[in-house]
């Protein structure tokens, strides 16, 4: 009879509760600081994008600054937010969106399966849809191939999920 294999879910997701909350904290903080008195500054998230409303790019950078403290304080993956140029706004202003990443997209996800056959350890891996299935007989080299992915670079914060 076969030993039972261990396996885990490799996954990128954001929490759309945790970034509402976070941006109603950072608002919140905006409101009440001294260095943003008298001056624009606004965040929004319109279609699961946020977007970003201040007077210039460097109030921008503070604005976001602001935002990314409480996103980390209630782990929410802040390299799953891709931002785009500064753009012109109504009244001088300066606005920025930011994509919302969720889930592994094709090539990173080949990335990863090519990263973990490269490693010679002993697991399966699979692409199911926007995440990753790993098996192994052994939990040990689980966690070394999560150990290896915490170390490869990609444009979005893995987690690693239903251990079984």
């Amino acid at each position: 009879m076969a030993a039972k294999e261990a396996s885990f879910d490799v996954t990128s997701e954001m929490n759309m509760e945790e970034v509402k909350n976070s941006i109603q904290i950072a608002l919140k903080e905006i409101k009440n600081r001294f260095d943003f008195k008298g001056s624009i500054a606004d965040i929004k998230l319109e279609n699961n994008k946020l977007v970003v409303v201040a007077e210039d790019d460097y109030k921008i950078e503070q604005v976001k600054d602001v935002l990314f403290s409480k996103l980390v304080k209630r782990a929410v993956p802040i390299k799953n937010i891709h931002f785009s140029t500064s753009e012109k706004a109504l009244g001088g202003s300066a606005r920025q969106y930011g994509d919302l990443i969720s889930g592994i997209d094709r090539d990173n996800a080949k990335k990863i399966n090519v990263a973990i056959k490269n490693s010679g350890i002993k697991v399966k891996s699979q692409i199911q849809e926007d995440q990753i299935r790993v098996t192994g007989k052994s939990r040990d080299d689980l966690q070394k191939v999560i150990t290896l992915l915490r170390n490869l670079d990609l444009p979005v914060e893995l987690q690693f999920t239903n251990f079984r």
